[in-house]
């Protein structure tokens, strides 16, 4: 393990390694670091801190190691926030981790994720380099988009140092909206009507149960207005306002409702499968949220995770093992088994020397 101070002794250890080299951040997601003893872990918590932070601007420049809930507090003394909606952040993630994982929380439903919020990235490519993609402005030109490359490469085509975000103001008010559907089948179709409304919605997320979830926000003065429109649109809605709305949404992005004994993968889903992949799921009593709109399922697994490896595989799905050991993060079908992944890790990683996982 090493503890490098500064990118100028990343670069070193990168140099200088005969092993295989993954990173890590905060490790709050061990999944991703399963390894044998031969591989040589690179540890980035001491090379953080926010180098930059221009509110006017709404960006700020901070290194990989910098925990999340370091910069919210930042964020959050100028009104300001990551709507992306990092998961994670109570836990120690770091922004290095995030962006390497492509994890983004359920406001990623109104607003895009992480990789729509990424100006500028530096990184180590497995020649010691350091390169640069991107900038630290909104609007800038600068050949190919490296940074959103990088974002969700597991740290497989070089070791990111520093990121450059862009933020947003944060809204007066949020309130959150609950009905209970009674049934995965009836949450569904009541997501989908709620989908095609013409309100935004900042979250839309729905649980095995039948629970269908919505947040917004906005002016103060005009949030009780909209809540009663979305009201209508069915009979039983629970409303949701202040320190209560804002810690279930803190618990969700947390995985708070996860058993200590569970692993947690990541699954990206659409819709119209979010019934067949929950029948199945049903059988092993794993815990499963559904979210931004049924397009990421959440899995809370306690059984074997080959059984796991084989529901995604035959319904053709991918999994991302996030807390869990398992010989491969990857589960069911391969997201990275492609050509255009093959060349850009021969360009940046010629020499293999990072972990391929």
């Amino acid at each position: 393990m090493f503890y490098p101070q500064s990118i100028e002794e990343i670069q070193r250890v990168v140099v200088e390694s005969h092993a295989p080299m993954v990173v890590r951040g905060g490790g709050t997601k061990p999944g991703l670091l399963n390894h044998n003893d031969s591989v040589t872990t690179i540890d980035l918590s001491d090379v953080s801190g926010i180098l930059e932070y221009r509110p006017e601007e709404c960006t700020f420049t901070a290194l990989a190691g910098t925990r999340l809930n370091d910069i919210e507090e930042v964020l959050s003394d100028n009104d300001q926030w990551m709507p992306f909606d990092p998961p994670m952040v109570d836990k120690g993630s770091t922004l290095g981790g995030v962006l390497a994982a492509g994890l983004s929380g359920p406001c990623r439903y109104g607003f895009g994720g992480v990789r729509d919020f990424v100006l500028g990235i530096s990184w180590v490519s497995g020649d010691g380099n350091l390169l640069n993609g991107g900038g630290r402005v909104v609007k800038n030109v600068a050949g190919f988009d490296f940074p959103k490359l990088m974002v969700g490469s597991l740290g497989r085509f070089g070791i990111i140092t520093e990121i450059t975000m862009k933020v947003f103001p944060q809204s007066q008010a949020f309130a959150t909206l609950e009905w209970d559907c009674l049934n995965i089948e009836e949450a569904v179709k009541f997501m989908k009507l709620l989908s095609l409304s013409k309100i935004e919605f900042l979250a839309l997320d729905i649980e095995s149960n039948g629970i269908v979830r919505v947040r917004i926000g906005g002016i103060q003065n005009s949030l009780q207005k909209r809540l009663d429109s979305i009201a209508r649109y069915k009979n039983g809605a629970v409303i949701f306002k202040d320190r209560e709305e804002s810690e279930k949404w803190s618990s969700l992005r947390n995985f708070c409702w996860l058993d200590d004994s569970c692993m947690l993968i990541k699954v990206p889903i659409t819709p119209d499968i979010v019934c067949r992949l929950d029948s199945k799921l049903s059988h092993y009593e794993a815990l499963r949220l559904y979210s931004v709109g049924g397009n990421v399922a959440w899995i809370g697994w306690m059984d074997s995770i080959v059984k796991l490896d084989k529901i995604l595989e035959n319904l053709g799905l991918t999994g991302l093992l996030l807390l869990g050991e398992y010989n491969t993060p990857w589960l069911g079908t391969s997201a990275f088994d492609n050509v255009f992944a093959a060349k850009v890790k021969a360009a940046l990683d010629p020499k293999n020397r990072f972990m391929s996982l």
